[in-house]
């Protein structure tokens, strides 16, 4: 039986008895694996378990990883600024002590308190190579002609 309420001019459903769905007969067989698959055993709680085992330590090792390579990254920004600050001081000190070199004291002091000179066009040889650093090694004497 359905009861209805009536508002207004239309009639609304207010509730409905529900019967169980028509369907046809189960058999058995079906309604006994329709109960085992809705308990658990113990060996698919032993494997759940073991999955959810897995994937935590699989989780906090990520996790833990992620972490290290955050500190790290840290450490090397944090070396790589005092590296850009040592070589900004260095240059400066490079500049301050140029800055303080007098060429022309340096070439008066070697040539009148140490008798240096010029050379001549006959004593100046080519022999070594130029390399684009700022100094030479000598491995070897090198050769007179």
């Amino acid at each position: 039986m359905r009861d209805y309420v009536v508002e207004g001019n239309t009639v609304r459903e207010l509730e409905r008895i529900y019967r169980e769905p028509f369907s046809k007969p189960v058999s058995e067989t079906v309604k006994k694996n329709r109960e085992k698959a809705a308990h658990m055993n113990a060996g698919y709680v032993a494997f759940l378990l073991l999955m959810a085992g897995i994937l935590f330590i699989g989780c906090t090792a990520y996790i833990n990883l992620r972490n290290q390579i955050t500190q790290k990254q840290k450490t090397v920004e944090s070396l790589q600024s005092k590296v850009a600050a040592i070589k900004l001081a260095n240059d400066e000190e490079y500049d301050r002590i140029m800055g303080s070199v007098d060429m022309e004291e340096i070439k008066k002091i070697a040539m009148n308190e140490l008798h240096m000179k010029y050379p001549d066009s006959g004593q100046v040889s080519n022999m070594i190579e130029s390399t684009d650093s700022d100094y030479v090694r000598q491995y070897k004497e090198i050769p007179k002609k």
